[in-house]
């Protein structure tokens, strides 16, 4: 499993420029993303924290994701576990303060959606596994064979919809984050020359096949 632990290292930093961008997109203070309007609708409707309505949204997607051929993998339990948890060591840090212009917001708010971007091409390019929402992006891209750039922003604006009329509110940064998240995707992942129609991840359900298969080989071996 050494090519495994090789790209551990390329993983996390996507995860980290993931938690990262999203600091500076909340730091910014122009508004929740897409998905976080629509977990802050979930709490108004349900008694549950923010917190625990972006947990129950990804293992939701999760398992309808599974019906479009997307399993999950390592790094899809990653990336629900560790982007939530270096987002609040970075928050936690106080080391990102909100600037005192709109322009240099929005400047930060930019750079936030940039550093996104970059973080989920790296990630997602090691190829084990995607997260509930790329993953969701992955799939229909696949499924219905359009591309990145449409899927995403056709995802994030019918998110956002719903999310402002559950309750949850709406900036102009939000809106920025809808429209143009999926077009800076599409770009960085057409530079980094990695395509979701042709990405084949190492799913659990794929590495239980491979470690089946070495065992396997190694029993007819010792025998």
């Amino acid at each position: 499993m050494t090519f495994i632990l090789k790209k551990i290292p390329t993983l996390f930093l996507g995860l980290f420029l993931l938690a990262f961008g999203i600091s500076l997109t909340i730091t910014a203070k122009l508004g929740l993303n897409p998905w976080g309007v629509f977990h802050f609708g979930l709490t108004k409707l349900f008694p549950i924290t923010f917190g625990r309505a972006d947990q129950l949204t990804g293992l939701v997607i999760l398992v309808l994701t599974c019906f479009i051929k997307i399993v999950p993998g390592f790094a899809s339990v990653c990336n629900m576990f560790f982007v939530g948890m270096f987002v609040d060591l970075i928050i936690g840090m106080n080391i990102l303060k909100t600037p005192s212009s709109f322009l240099l917001k929005l400047i930060m708010l930019l750079a936030g959606m940039f550093i996104i971007s970059l973080g989920s091409y790296f990630y997602l390019k090691v190829e084990l596994g995607a997260g509930p929402r790329d993953g969701l992006m992955e799939g229909l891209v696949k499924l219905l064979k359009r591309p990145v750039q449409q899927i995403r922003t056709s995802i994030d604006v019918l998110v956002l919809a719903i999310g402002y009329l559950l309750g949850g509110p709406v900036g102009i940064g939000t809106i920025i984050l809808s429209l143009c998240t999926g077009t800076i995707i599409q770009w960085i992942f057409k530079i980094g020359k990695y395509n979701p129609k042709d990405a084949n991840h190492l799913d659990f359900a794929k590495l239980y096949y491979l470690l089946k298969s070495k065992n396997t080989n190694q029993t007819n071996i010792a025998d």
